[in-house]
């Protein structure tokens, strides 16, 4: 095990997160968001790539053995955490998909999307009754 305390993995998370951030910030800037029609370009590549890299990942872990545990919490919670928390929602929603657990499946989907949604307009009111 190339990790060997808690605090040591706590430091290679972040180093993991400080890369995603960075990696993040230079698809945003690469893919501007008024490059097309307002669209956000950089926030849609930066999600389906995350969500390709973390299916990657697992299952380079998962199914065939090359990525150890530790490895893959740096790589999934430090990286892709700070890279697109949608990979793990997108993930989250494969493994309900997987299990046959439509219920939960599609309330997830719709209470995180339309949830989100609702929080940032309620999120921009408050900030506005404080002004």
């Amino acid at each position: 095990m190339w990790i060997s305390s808690g605090l040591e993995k706590i430091l290679y998370i972040a180093i993991a997160g400080a890369a995603g951030t960075l990696a993040r910030y230079g698809i945003g800037m690469l893919f501007e968001r008024d490059a097309v029609a307002g669209v956000p370009w950089g926030v849609f590549i930066a999600n389906m790539f995350g969500a390709l890299l973390f299916g990657m990942i697992w299952g380079a872990s998962e199914e065939r053995g090359w990525i150890n545990e530790n490895m893959r919490v740096v790589a999934l919670v430090g990286f892709l955490g700070a890279f697109t928390t949608f990979s793990t929602f997108a993930f989250d929603n494969v493994q309900m998909a997987r299990a046959s657990e439509w219920w939960w499946f599609a309330t997830n989907i719709v209470l995180t999307n339309f949830g989100g949604l609702v929080a940032v307009f309620l999120g921009f009111r408050l900030a506005r009754l404080g002004g």
